[in-house]
């Protein structure tokens, strides 16, 4: 790869924030303020005025759009406004990659990565289909009772079961993992709610293979990555945090109607984790900590084999809850608690906890973190993922 073009190392994470996380509803500020929170907050941790920020990414048709973001904010000069569309919690980290790209190319100097949540103010995500007509790929799959989220990943999940004779413990170690790193987050909703695996054996069932601790929480807040140069961001800390690559992909045929991809069980990574690691300069065996999206566990599960962390053949023996527990385990997983546990901050949260890792700020520290890997959105139509280091890890 062209050291012209590659981004690995030459822009850093200067600054990250967040509001508080809300249960379903339950936030007393509306989506936009949530957002200019984070922003504010995001722009403290860098140490930099928000005056300074000329460009603003974001993702999944995200409403707060930047012109009234920059008049809010007192922006003299807006240079950069980018999304990154459709397939959900997909574009977490494809919105801190379109941000290192505007830093490269000159288009802008200091951009932020935001999303923004009030389900309560403007619906739920993931929920079932109404009464309303129907038409497209819907009315393929209403009549056959396929209306959430939920259940068609369940699907994709089943088959990964059936066909690679995986275990459905592995997506129970990884709910529990969460929970477990949840406890020592003072962020996380449900800190001070523990799962054990009698508890998570006796939750109901979703859509199987999925029970209610398969699946995600639903939030509101906001959170916020300041992207710089690396030049720029040395100037802020002593220590950045560096982005090392980006990538986004889907496979052939990812975006195929009523549920007619060519490779249909998979988290959607398969292309990008071999750029990923091209571009990053390193190897999966050079990961230290993982944050991997959860919308549902067993997509979590897809994540890790196709990022190389485990493969088919050893996941049942990888994926256990001691090796997946930051205090000691060989694939420390989801250290905030993630998308089940600390929130759902529609994934760029778990790039956030990638950078704390860096910083050594974690709640539950890997001793030592050098490289962190933060994907997002598993078994979307075009799903991203990114690896943050220290300097040490450009070697």
């Amino acid at each position: 790869m062209s050291d012209t073009y590659n981004l690995r190392g030459k822009v850093a994470i200067a600054g990250v924030g967040e509001t508080t996380y809300y249960k379903h509803g339950q936030s007393p500020d509306p989506e936009f303020k949530l957002v200019l929170k984070a922003i504010l907050a995001a722009c403290r941790d860098a140490g930099i005025s928000p005056k300074e920020i000329d460009g603003f990414c974001s993702y999944s048709d995200d409403r707060n759009d930047p012109p009234r973001l920059a008049n809010a904010l007192g922006i003299p000069e807006l240079r950069y406004s980018n999304m990154q569309w459709t397939s959900g919690g997909g574009g977490a980290a494809a919105a801190v990659q379109n941000a290192a790209g505007a830093i490269m190319s000159g288009s802008a100097r200091v951009v932020v990565a935001y999303r923004g949540l009030a389900q309560g103010q403007f619906g739920r995500f993931g929920r079932s289909g109404g009464s309303k007509p129907v038409s497209g790929q819907a009315a393929y799959l209403l009549p056959f009772g396929m209306m959430s989220a939920a259940q068609m990943y369940a699907m994709r999940t089943t088959r990964l079961l059936h066909d690679h004779n995986i275990d459905r413990s592995t997506m129970r170690s990884i709910a529990l993992t969460c929970y477990h790193h949840a406890q020592n987050n003072p962020r996380a909703i449900m800190r001070g709610r523990t799962l054990d695996d009698e508890t998570y054996d006796a939750s109901r069932w979703i859509t199987e293979p999925f029970r209610l601790y398969d699946c995600c929480l639903e939030n509101d807040g906001a959170a916020a990555m300041i992207v710089v140069s690396t030049d720029y961001a040395k100037e802020l800390r002593d220590s950045p945090v560096l982005l090392l690559g980006a990538q986004q992909s889907g496979g052939h045929r990812s975006g195929a109607w009523a549920e007619n991809p060519t490779d249909y069980v998979t988290s959607s990574f398969k292309p990008a984790a071999k750029y990923l690691y091209e571009q990053a300069g390193v190897k999966p065996e050079d990961v230290d900590v993982v944050q991997s999206y959860e919308n549902f566990t067993g997509g979590v599960v897809m994540s890790l084999i196709e990022h190389g962390l485990c493969t088919y053949e050893n996941a049942n023996e990888i994926l256990t809850f001691e090796n997946l527990r930051a205090d000691g385990g060989s694939l420390p997983l989801n250290t905030s608690g993630g998308n089940l546990a600390e929130c759902y901050m529609h994934g760029l949260g778990l790039q956030i906890e990638a950078v704390r890792q860096i910083r050594g700020d974690s709640s539950n520290q890997v001793k030592n973190a050098q490289v962190a890997l933060a994907n997002a959105g598993p078994m979307v139509a075009v799903a991203s993922t990114a690896i943050y280091g220290s300097e040490e890890a450009l070697g």
